[in-house]
């Protein structure tokens, strides 16, 4: 079995690189030493932010491969990590830009690149309907994995068995996700409430479209389930990432308005989410740990209320990761006590 050391080779690998490639920039940009260990600095902290806010998205990746086959657990963490860098953390930004200033794609790289500061304004600007869209997908996620009748194991009984209860009750979560986008949006003003449901429907609609394609594509397997697939659960995953990627990608730009700076520091911790995920795959981390994938959702929902939250007031980043990390702490704990107390479960 390999070490836990040896599942950090790359990311390791990878961290030396970018860490270079940022400073390499910095002193380019600037022609000053002081400049290249600016950017250096503000790499490390784009790579430590994305990696504390993406220990959620390392379980559920790992709660979805391993029902997947060989090959396309293959696929997801070698295609799937370089879509994860250069699609969601440069091409989407690229592409919000796009929609909400009516540029062409040359148009949106070309204000990447040549005025970075306005890039900026128009993808904060965005930070709305991106709340909204983001949240709405994230919560489906994780109601989809509450209100679930055949979920054998609850952490908070007193909790988890109503919702398992209510299961029964056709699209209740679709209710209930809805119902909370309508309560958010009722402190905003009429404008900014419209264009936030328009996008809450959005992230809704995406969310049943990639559930239906999945078990389109999967309906030959023995369980309907999306995670059980191939394509299906490839492009739910990637999906996945791309909702759990706003919050880095927005919170980025607190940090600096350089979008190759930003890849290179996002994608340094996409690759600890890569490594995160294999580990807890082949060592069978969420069979050993029971309540560990229940830390997970819980964090999810957590991040899918944030993000409602920060349409009507600015929730910092770093509050964000820490709720997370939180949760997924107190599912290790309430394992390693649960594993002490049924040694031979």
């Amino acid at each position: 079995m390999k070490s836990s050391l040896k599942y950090l080779k790359w990311p390791i690998i990878i961290t030396f690189v970018g860490l270079g490639l940022s400073y390499w920039l910095g002193y380019n940009t600037t022609g000053r030493i002081d400049g290249g260990l600016a950017f250096l600095f503000i790499g490390g902290v784009l790579a430590i932010l994305e990696i504390s806010l993406s220990f959620d998205n390392a379980i559920v990746n790992a709660s979805i491969l391993k029902d997947m086959s060989p090959k396309w657990q293959r696929r997801f963490l070698t295609w799937g990590i370089l879509i994860a860098v250069f699609g969601m953390r440069i091409v989407f930004p690229l592409a919000i830009v796009v929609i909400a200033a009516h540029v062409t794609p040359w148009a949106a790289v070309t204000l990447a690149v040549n005025d970075p500061v306005e890039y900026g304004r128009i993808l904060h600007d965005a930070h709305l309907s991106i709340s909204a869209f983001g949240g709405t997908f994230l919560m489906m996620v994780a109601l989809t994995f509450f209100f679930d009748q055949q979920k054998e194991v609850d952490w908070i009984k007193v909790l988890e068995c109503r919702l398992r209860r209510w299961a029964s009750v056709r699209g209740l979560e679709i209710g209930l996700v809805l119902a909370i986008a309508l309560t958010f949006a009722a402190f905003l003003s009429p404008a900014r409430s419209a264009t936030f449901l328009f996008s809450s429907v959005g992230g809704m609609v995406t969310f049943l479209a990639v559930d239906l394609l999945s078990n389109i594509l999967d309906r030959e397997s023995k369980s309907a389930d999306l995670a059980r697939g191939g394509l299906g659960a490839f492009l739910y995953l990637e999906v996945l990432d791309a909702s759990f990627s706003f919050d880095g990608v927005i919170g980025a730009f607190a940090l600096t308005n350089n979008l190759i700076l930003i890849a290179i520091g996002l994608g340094i911790g996409a690759f600890y989410v890569r490594g995160m995920t294999i580990l807890l795959v082949e060592r069978g981390t969420l069979a050993e740990f029971r309540y560990l994938e229940h830390g997970a959702f819980y964090s999810i929902l957590a991040l899918s209320i944030v993000m409602f939250a920060s349409s009507v007031m600015h929730v910092p980043e770093v509050l964000t990761g820490l709720v997370g990390a939180t949760l997924i702490l107190v599912a290790l704990f309430s394992s390693l006590r649960y594993n002490r107390l049924n040694p031979s479960a």
